[in-house]
């Protein structure tokens, strides 16, 4: 068998532990030390282009839009964002980690198609929750893949994005009609509750993460009425 090779490690802030990156020939992946499995992969993001084809699916012929994503990643559900848009749309990418920004500028940049190349794109280094604190009525769309989803692993700071003030926020930063979409690797069962809640028309979906024999993941679509 092939071996995984260790390219590179990083510090999640807030002591949310170690991530480092892996290649085995032309595939990637993120890990997080002292947990099993893949963060992400690079051969199963299935769900992470379906997050952004779902999430700005209304946005095509739209003029000016914006959209939010939360979490990088690989740059699959950027690439896929900027496929639903137009020239004069804008997307901004927060990622907390900065070394994940610089893998998808060098070693992971081919795999989406180099996405943060796009003049389109403006890439925040830090905390998706101070964006939308910071923005009212601003978004077309906010997309959130962020730490697993609702059930957190690696910052106990990033509950405050899945709580009842976290997605009040979310909602005041949306305009009228916006989605916010929210990836998630299982099922939470309070959480289109809490959704719904705020004020969203609330849609959930199951995606699979590689073609259609790869793990179920969850994708909530929160339309703001």
């Amino acid at each position: 068998m092939i071996p995984w090779i260790l390219i590179d490690t990083a510090q999640v802030p807030g002591n949310g532990g170690e991530m480092r990156l892996y290649q085995r020939q032309e595939e990637f992946a993120i890990r997080l030390a002292g947990r099993a499995g893949d963060l992400m992969n690079s051969r199963s993001h299935g769900s992470e282009d379906a997050l952004a084809d779902h999430g700005c699916a209304g946005l095509r012929g739209r003029r000016s839009t914006r959209v939010l994503i939360g979490g990088l990643g690989l740059g699959f559900t950027l690439a896929a964002a900027l496929r639903h848009v137009g020239q004069d749309a804008e997307v901004v990418v927060a990622e907390l980690v900065p070394a994940v920004v610089a893998w998808n500028r060098a070693p992971l940049a081919a795999l989406a198609g180099r996405p943060l190349e796009d003049p389109r794109v403006r890439v925040h280094e830090g905390d998706v929750g101070k964006l939308i604190r910071a923005k009212k009525t601003f978004y077309d769309a906010i997309l959130l893949d962020v730490d697993n989803g609702p059930e957190g692993l690696t910052r106990k700071s990033n509950d405050a994005l899945y709580d009842f003030d976290g997605l009040s926020d979310a909602y005041e930063s949306l305009r009228p009609a916006g989605v916010l979409a929210v990836w998630s690797a299982g099922l939470e069962n309070r959480f289109a509750h809490r959704l719904r809640k705020v004020g969203f028309d609330v849609e959930e979906l199951r995606v699979r993460a590689h073609g259609s024999k790869g793990t179920r993941h969850v994708i909530w679509l929160a339309t703001k009425r």
